[in-house]
């Protein structure tokens, strides 16, 4: 039996990394393919903030796991200290006493492969299959594979594909960007930003796709129309517009839920609700939403708190809160008497125009025969006393 193994960091697993595990299979065939994330790397230092090995193994698992003949190996985590690749080969030939084993690298480990911990005992019990990661590194390479294969009877096979166009240092960088998800499997993406890995900044373009099942057909246009003006606001307030824009995203992203659904997330989060509260299905999705927004995609408690203010607004309103207030009131689509003045309030006097906004929603609650929240009362009540009203 033929067996390849692939080991490294996975610092994040990727789609290059995909991509080597199918290009070797369609040279080689093995019959079965180990991947085996390490527990410390023997050469390098992780990055400072990288996740856990039990991390780092949970998204080789998402980024491999649908291959066929595929398999993601705990053998060097579970081993402590640094995972030399002698020691894992010792334990595979263990398991495999008289099956071939492959083992999968770049051209830039070759070069290095004779500084490698036992690296001649590594020569005799495995074959290499070595992939290009460099331009124009053929002679260079070619030139020491020779001198491997006349000093130590190496077995080196070389695969002649393109040098893979991505790196996980490349993607670790583009996290903290907002970029780098189209280089990663989705699962791995959306664990990345749950968890808010690498100091990663969720892309909007993905936000916005990923939200569209969260939603009803119909609310998708306010939910992007609040976007679109929480960035104006904020660009004219000197925020962030990205902020404002992710915040703008995710502000209804459980309103789609009945009440029934509502109360399951309250208890699932163990969330704590008043009276006035559970009698008004309208104001729990920005209680379940906020919960929800930093559980599954690993907000900040600015995003959180403007998600979960943005319904009944309270005293001294961050300005991000203040902005995602407004922006759901006056969004291009929305059309009611007064609209067009406290359009222009917001760009003019953000604290008069959440006056303006709080006193309309008490006389809409008011005439509907609503429960006014408390904290509605309060918020107007704050802004008057300022002198707003």
């Amino acid at each position: 039996m033929k067996i390849a193994v692939f080991g490294g960091s996975f610092n994040p697993p990727h789609l290059g990394h995909r991509s080597v595990v199918n290009m070797v299979s369609e040279h080689v065939h093995p019959d079965l393919f180990l991947i085996i994330p390490d527990n410390v790397p023997p050469h390098k230092e992780l990055e400072e903030g990288s996740p856990d090995s039990a991390t780092r193994l949970r998204m080789c698992i998402d980024n491999f796991a649908d291959l066929p003949g595929v398999q993601v190996s705990d053998m060097e985590i579970r081993r402590e200290g640094r995972s030399y690749t002698a020691d894992t080969v010792t334990a595979l030939r263990k398991m495999y006493p008289s099956d071939t084993l492959m083992f999968v690298m770049g051209t830039d480990m070759l070069l290095s492969f004779e500084e490698w911990y036992r690296f001649e005992y590594l020569l005799k019990e495995l074959e290499l299959i070595v992939l290009s990661r460099f331009d124009n590194d053929d002679e260079q390479i070619l030139g020491h594979a020779e001198s491997l294969r006349k000093k130590y009877g190496a077995v080196i096979h070389f695969i002649d594909v393109p040098p893979l166009p991505m790196s996980s240092s490349l993607i670790r960088a583009l996290l903290k960007k907002r970029q780098g998800n189209d280089l990663l499997m989705d699962s791995v993406y959306s664990d990345i930003i749950r968890n808010r890995l690498y100091s990663s900044q969720m892309n909007l373009k993905w936000l916005e796709e990923t939200i569209i099942p969260l939603h009803k057909p119909k609310r998708l246009s306010h939910v992007y129309g609040v976007r679109d003006e929480a960035s104006r606001l904020a660009e004219r307030w000197g925020l962030d517009p990205q902020e404002a824009e992710e915040a703008g995203l995710l502000h209804d992203v459980t309103k789609k839920l009945d009440l029934d659904g509502q109360l399951l997330l309250i208890d699932k989060y163990g969330i704590i609700i008043t009276d006035s509260e559970r009698e008004n299905p309208k104001l729990l999705h920005a209680i379940t939403g906020s919960e929800y927004a930093r559980r599954e995609f690993g907000v900040s408690q600015a995003i959180y708190d403007a998600i979960r203010w943005h319904t009944t607004g309270r005293p001294e309103m961050s300005m991000l809160e203040k902005v995602i207030y407004l922006a759901d009131c006056i969004e291009p689509n929305r059309s009611y008497p007064g609209v067009e003045d406290l359009r222009a309030a917001c760009y003019d006097d953000i604290d008069k125009a959440m006056c303006i906004a709080l006193k309309m929603s008490i006389d809409v609650v008011r005439e509907r025969g609503d429960v006014l929240h408390a904290a509605t009362l309060e918020a107007y009540e704050w802004y008057r006393r300022k002198g707003l009203n």
